[in-house]
């Protein structure tokens, strides 16, 4: 396979979590949703690029009104562990002053990039901030932070599929699977 000018191997994979499961732990965490924010509009802010897939589903799950936003942070580059420096490459579009937003991750590990949007955004005095993530990944965790919604948790290994990536690759997968790595 060729890739950005340099041929890549297919890594070995094995099936984590199916197509049919993450939809239905989407649909439980909308319910969970619905339960806390029952009254209320909610913004959902998805961290680009691996939440694409999930704040997709996660918004059609829901029954009340929710808008969408984006930022775009990097913290990985093309390695399978953070860097711990965590890069703002795009901000929000819509003002958070007042609402009640609910940050929306594909998998929370070293915990670095999570913190540092949850303080930039606390700056903003939004009337409630909370977090989603499809993957509670806490083997890794180098911080301590909230996390209010867990589609899963995973003990460690590098995944990929349903928006989680490696370098770039595998995010259209429908499944999610583990990937082997050397490290």
């Amino acid at each position: 396979m060729q890739t950005s000018g340099r041929t890549q191997t297919q890594p070995a994979m094995t099936l984590l979590y199916p197509r049919a499961e993450i939809a239905r732990r989407v649909e439980a965490l909308a319910r969970e949703i619905e339960r806390d924010y029952a009254g209320r509009e909610l913004l959902l802010v998805g961290i680009l690029k691996g939440s694409f897939l999930f704040i997709a589903d996660l918004v059609r799950a829901l029954t009340l009104p929710a808008d969408v936003d984006f930022v775009r942070i990097a913290s990985y580059g093309s390695d399978t562990r953070s860097s711990g420096i965590v890069e703002f490459r795009k901000d929000l579009e819509m003002p958070i002053r007042g609402r009640h937003v609910l940050i929306v991750e594909d998998i929370v590990d070293s915990g670095y990039t999570l913190e540092a949007l949850c303080n930039l955004l606390l700056l903003r005095d939004p009337a409630s901030l909370r977090v989603c993530t499809l993957v509670d990944k806490r083997a890794l965790r180098a911080t301590e932070v909230s996390v209010d919604y867990v589609g899963f948790t995973l003990d460690q290994g590098f995944i990929v599929g349903y928006g989680l990536d490696y370098d770039e690759r595998f995010r259209g997968l429908p499944d999610i699977y583990l990937v082997k790595t050397d490290a």
